[in-house]
């Protein structure tokens, strides 16, 4: 990726912020070529937020490239592991991560997840819960699924007690991310 890769918006609407976003991919590249793995991570990709400007890059192009970058450093960290620890070792590493997230998904429909506190905002539970379906079909029948699907999943919003929390939603969908990419 090279600065100016990105097309911009016109002046009129808002878009990235072009200078945090060549600033993050050329920091991201000298981390994926020369850097130490753990100076970034596949978390820190998926975690980045630029500010918003008029004029800037347009958010699908570089939200897309987020989401490679993202996929191609769980492949160098599985390829990683498995070269120090071998193919069983990550399969293990994978099926304990698996596990976690299921037994959130065996709790019942509406009880996955916490409520926010007070009249904060969070997730229609019907969405969330529709999602957590759809991966424990993908645990217990193989039913295909992929990361991008997960990733891209949007819920209605809802305020008050019969709402999941955002924070432990957006924390569970990015784990089951890594382990669909370390799957993928």
């Amino acid at each position: 990726m090279s600065d100016g890769m990105f097309r911009t918006v016109s002046g009129l609407k808002q878009g990235y912020d072009p200078d945090e976003v060549d600033d993050f991919f050329e920091h991201a590249r000298a981390v994926y070529e020369q850097g130490p793995p753990s100076a970034l991570a596949s978390k820190d990709v998926r975690g980045v937020a630029f500010d918003m400007v008029r004029g800037g890059y347009v958010t699908a192009a570089v939200d897309a490239a987020l989401d490679r970058l993202e996929a191609a450093f769980v492949a160098r960290s599985r390829a990683e592991y498995i070269s120090t620890q071998g193919q069983q070792a990550w399969m293990e590493h994978l099926s304990e991560q698996a596990r976690t997230l299921y037994g959130r998904l065996g709790r019942p429909d509406g009880d996955r997840f916490a409520p926010p506190e007070g009249r904060e905002q969070g997730y229609e539970p019907a969405d969330v819960d529709e999602l957590c379906q759809r991966l424990v079909a993908y645990f217990d029948k193989g039913t295909p699924l992929s990361a991008a699907e997960v990733r891209s999943a949007t819920f209605r919003r809802r305020r008050g007690r019969n709402a999941y929390a955002e924070g432990p939603v957006d924390a569970f969908m990015a784990r089951a991310v890594e382990v669909l990419l370390g799957v993928e």
